[in-house]
């Protein structure tokens, strides 16, 4: 990337902003200026026109409370409500906030507030249950909504039973204006169940709970779950019955409004934090999001194309909702800094769904609450299982089509993950071994040689010897038909290899929880000693896989450490230094990582043994016994540049 390339993307990028910031101020001057013609308006006794400016500040901001709190208070002396309640009201004076309205189930401050919904203000917040063999969801009357979420397969790490949201920890409405301006929230209101009947078990076939939100006789929101057997997920199914007159004759979309505290559910709160996220995907195209590892206290994405699906989800389980068309479009946030420990992120999401203003309408959608898992995922929706991060390009591809596919036959016939592990590094060697052998021979021959480079080391002893010492050194590996790089390849054989690992372990719900030896739960750290303080990075605890993998890559590398260079102190202190770094940064990481880290190691130490058989020391110094009576070839590269040299010797003008 060249500086004319830097400059410009930063030219674009200090553009953005700067428009940013001034659409966002010339946003709110439009509202101040409307909420100043409004006012104006009010104060000069135009009720019409000062209702009508309001309005206008809702569309640019909707929920402004000071313009609802006025539209409220100019409806109610214009008379703009339902003609019972306006012929009832009128026979009070000076109503007072709370008192209730003759005739209705509601209050002036109800009707004030939510007009014809204003019977459904009030009621008692009563809960039905509906459950399959592996979820059991509370819908609550209030809101009709899904009140807790319980999986019945999975514990969390205290062997709690694991509930992915409870209580007022989660927000799940409609919002959307009526004829009268009324700004209605479902989630406040009361829906009513059109059965007495307050549980429902899945056995058989689906089973499905009906709750209906009225606003006059025969006008009403009708909200259906619908649960089969064997399903995390719940058909969700919103119908309007004759609401036309009632909603917004102008109004094309309605926004649901869903906000969700996710609790902590894992040992590793670091692991957890990590891999939680929002990610939604494109109608018809690829899916994205907020992204992981976010340092921002606060990340807040304004999505203005149509959607699929829109997940709220942790390291090991999500919230997600889909529907069967689109929605128009989103504006998602992520809030990390929470005042409870309890939780780890605070989501929050505003979504654009179409709405056709007829006799009867309907939205269908789906409730997915189950585990991350690419199988399940795979049959609920389309591209569902990319919210499992696994990595990108050759990353990605690797643990999706070698990874995954080889550690799910070896879960067919081994039950032990630990055994998997173990099973998967020898398979994952064995196959790279044919392309590694000529390399760890090249090593062997190094360590052959290496006398001889310390020979050289003394011949050399001062500073401004070692160009010479590096070249003789490198024609003493030539003569011996060593290729001191050789060494090199194993390690870029396995680094995509070992990402791969890195990227699937974290992330594998397979291991949550999957006892082997000492480990406790192979999806996260395992601890032989906790300590009655925190080192910053490395935390309060001693990993011994973490020290096994540690102590495992010293051994290797000593065994190969007669590459060019490593007789440096500095390059020593560096080759050292970075399994220990390795050690503080994993020590937090998942077991059966850092236990396949220590595996891969061990292996490798052996591969070399194994090579080593191979390599005759004798033949190795007859062979440079050997070279050394032939002159060295000069490779093509050297020949050139000894050509040019000449070339500009013979052309250069005499003195």
């Amino acid at each position: 990337m060249d500086r004319n390339t830097i400059t410009g993307l930063i030219l674009i990028f200090l553009i953005f902003i700067g428009f940013s910031i001034y659409n966002t101020n010339r946003t709110n001057k439009t509202i101040d200026k409307a909420l100043l013609e409004a006012e104006s308006e009010y104060a000069k006794g135009d009720l019409e026109a000062a209702r009508s400016d309001y309005i206008n500040v809702l569309r640019l901001k909707p929920n402004q409370p000071d313009a609802l709190a006025k539209i409220n208070e100019i409806n109610l002396k214009l008379g703009n409500i339902p003609e019972k309640q306006k012929s009832d009201s009128l026979s009070l004076q000076q109503p007072k906030s709370g008192v209730s309205v003759p005739g209705t189930t509601g209050t002036i401050t109800d009707i004030n507030q939510y007009g014809v919904f204003a019977q459904s203000a009030t009621g008692e917040n009563e809960f039905i249950t509906l459950e399959n063999n592996k979820v059991e969801l509370k819908i609550s009357l209030k809101g009709g909504r899904v009140y807790s979420a319980k999986l019945k397969d999975y514990k969390t790490f205290d062997a709690q039973p694991l509930v992915m949201f409870s209580g007022d920890s989660t927000v799940f409405g409609l919002n959307f204006f009526t004829a009268d301006n009324k700004a209605v929230q479902t989630n406040n209101l009361y829906f009513k169940p059109v059965s007495d009947q307050k549980s429902y078990k899945v056995v058989s076939r689906p089973e499905s709970v009906l709750l209906r939100l009225f606003a006059g006789q025969d006008k009403y929101i009708e909200y259906k779950y619908t649960l089969a057997p064997d399903k995390y997920s719940v058909d969700f199914n919103v119908t309007f019955i004759s609401m036309e007159g009632i909603i917004a004759s102008n109004q094309n979309s309605l926004t649901l409004d869903w906000k969700m505290y996710i609790p902590q559910q894992e040992k590793g709160r670091q692991n957890e934090e990590t891999y939680s996220t929002i990610n939604y995907k494109y109608y018809q195209d690829e899916v994205a999001g907020l992204g992981m590892r976010q340092s921002k206290e606060n990340v807040k994405n304004d999505i203005t194309t149509k959607l699929s699906w829109i997940s709220f989800q942790d390291q090991f389980f999500s919230s997600i909702i889909l529907t069967n068309d689109f929605f128009l479009n989103a504006s998602v946030s992520s809030t990390r800094t929470l005042a409870s420990k309890k939780y780890l992120r605070y989501y929050t999401s505003e979504v654009g769904i179409p709405f056709n203003n007829g006799a009867s309408n309907s939205i269908n959608m789906k409730l997915y609450y189950g585990p991350n898992s690419i199988p399940i995922l795979k049959k609920e929706g389309p591209q569902l299982e990319k919210i499992v991060f696994l990595g990108r390009n050759i990353i990605g591809w690797i643990s999706r089509f070698v990874i995954i596919p080889i550690f799910n036959w070896l879960n067919h016939f081994i039950k032990n993950f630990g055994l998997i592990i173990l099973i998967l590094t020898i398979i994952i060697k064995i196959v790279l071994f044919p392309l590694t052998f000529k390399s760890y021979q090249s090593q062997a021959k190094m360590q052959v040689l290496k006398p001889m480079v310390e020979e050289l080391g003394k011949k050399f002893p001062k500073k401004e010897d070692a160009m010479k010492k590096q070249q003789a050194t490198m024609d003493l590996y030539k003569r011996a038909g060593v290729n001191p790089m050789g060494g090199c390849l194993p390690m870029l054989l396995q680094m995509p290899i070992l990402f791969a690992m890195f990227r699937f372990f974290p992330v594998s719900i397979e291991l949550r929880q999957e006892h082997f030896l000492w480990a406790t739960d192979l999806s996260t750290y395992d601890s032989i000693l906790t300590l009655p303080f925190t080192i910053p990075m490395y935390g309060n605890h001693v990993s011994l896989f973490t020290l096994l993998m540690t102590a495992s890559t010293l051994l290797t590398m000593k065994m190969t450490g007669s590459s060019p260079g490593s007789d440096q102190p500095g390059m020593k202190m560096m080759m050292y230094m970075m399994p220990v770094m390795f050690m503080v940064i994993l020590n937090n990481f998942s077991a059966g990582l850092t236990y396949y880290y220590f595996l891969a190691n061990m292996l490798t130490y052996v591969q070399n043994i194994i090579s080593k058989r191979f390599i005759n020391a004798d033949a190795v110094l007859a062979t440079l016994e050997e070279n050394k009576k032939k002159p060295l070839k000069k490779s093509k590269w050297q020949q050139r540049l000894e050509a040019a040299s000449k070339q500009r010797g013979i052309n250069s003008p005499k003195k």
